[in-house]
């Protein structure tokens, strides 16, 4: 057996993992990364491009951010369209100046990989069979087996960002964690294409249709969606059909100016909210979707995980530089504490944006339930103090800091 040795041990070479990995070996604390599959593959991931200031900040610490500055696109704001009538949230105004920037996490993705291979950090891609063990021990180990050989890592500490369907979580025994999950009764189709954006900004669009958004990846690439059945396939929805449907759910003025193109990528997703509690076993740790999956709407997937990752950065460096252990019992309530918020705004925005038709939701039926969301849209929009609150969720909650 192949032995390794680090000080932590990382599962998942996704953006969080690969975060976390950048800001760990910047304060001289080594690392190691295990991935399941091929770099390539993690590059293919579509995913969100709304970055919050704390992650903006994060990547600027880690040392990966100069493509983020000079291609990322700033936004002030953003429009919330009801049946056609559109309201801009002013973020900017709302908030004393907050902001967040567009760029791709694929983008994110690639800078943080080629800052860890110029580094001549270690990450193992293809990693099978991956174990966690001991991991409530003074020296936790991974093994796995790569390239042929059978491995353990040695380690003090494991970070698990290795997403809902990976081992970390359930390293965790069943009878010592608690998991709430809703599942919602609709999906979203996302269609990316080399086509201008509709808007400068995000266009969120709640439609008698169902819901729709506007997104975008720079000013020549679009990222657009519609809400459709679960049972829909990405054969049933052909690009000139995905056009006319996502044409006919957004405000009149934009429907206008949208230019159609072919897709580049189609894809399905379902909604879910998902919570697992701790966050933390032993010296292991859960970052990002191995505890939390958030429906797209509130552009929180990405940056819940940039908060774990800087909440368990804080940990490791003062257990590093000050030898402070008994802080890592901090990790799980500091980083649920942002969770649960960014879970609730997550749920709101996806109760009050889409149609539920004649789908049962919270005990009453989908026509009633619709219209009391459609009521309290109308409600939060009609006035600056309704808009506030969701503007300052939206630019994102402070980060918290351990105690002393």
């Amino acid at each position: 057996m192949k032995t390794l040795k680090t000080q932590v041990a990382i599962i998942g070479a996704g953006p969080s993992g690969l975060l976390l990995g950048q800001l760990l070996a910047r304060q001289g604390i080594s690392n190691i990364i295990l991935e399941r599959v091929t770099g390539d593959y993690v590059l293919g991931r579509i995913r969100a491009g709304i970055l919050e200031q704390g992650f903006v900040d994060l990547v600027r610490e880690a040392g990966v951010g100069d493509r983020m500055d000079k291609e990322g696109e700033v936004h002030g704001g953003f429009e919330i369209a009801v049946n056609g009538r559109s309201i801009r949230i002013d973020m900017a105004k709302l908030t004393g100046g907050d902001t967040v920037v567009c760029y791709g996490q694929t983008e994110i993705t690639k800078d943080l990989m080629d800052a860890r291979k110029a580094a001549e950090l270690v990450t193992c891609y293809e990693a099978a069979d991956v174990k966690l063990n001991d991991v409530t021990s003074d020296k936790p180990t991974v093994t796995f087996e790569h390239g042929g050989e059978t491995c353990q890592l040695e380690c003090d500490y494991i970070a698990g960002c290795d997403g809902f369907h990976g081992v970390s979580r359930q390293t965790i025994p069943a009878e010592l964690r608690t998991e709430h999950e809703t599942i919602y009764p609709f999906g979203w189709m996302g269609l990316l294409s080399e086509t201008p954006p509709v808007s400068k900004e995000l266009i969120y669009s709640k439609h008698e249709r169902g819901f729709a958004l506007a997104s975008r990846r720079s000013a020549t690439r679009s990222r657009n969606y519609i809400q459709v059945s679960l049972d829909d396939t990405v054969d049933d929805w052909p690009d000139d059909r995905f056009w006319e449907e996502f044409k006919r759910r957004l405000p009149t003025k934009a429907a206008e100016s949208l230019v159609t193109g072919p897709s580049i990528e189609k894809s399905i997703a379902p909604l879910r909210s998902f919570i697992c509690e701790p966050m933390q076993y032993g010296n292991m740790f859960l970052v990002g979707d191995a505890a939390h999956i958030v429906p797209p709407t509130g552009a929180k997937g990405l940056n819940l995980a940039a908060s774990d990752v800087s909440t368990l950065y804080k940990v490791l460096l003062r257990v590093y530089q000050e030898g402070d252990k008994k802080c890592i019992e901090q990790y799980s309530e500091i980083a649920l504490r942002r969770v649960w918020h960014g879970e609730r705004f997550s749920w709101w925005m996806t109760n009050m944006l889409h149609n539920f038709g004649d789908m049962t939701s919270h005990g009453m039926d989908g026509l009633t339930f619709g219209r009391f969301m459609e009521s309290e849209l109308n409600y939060y929009l009609a006035s600056e103090a309704g808009q506030r609150v969701i503007a300052e969720q939206y630019v994102g909650l402070p980060y918290e800091d351990l105690t002393t």
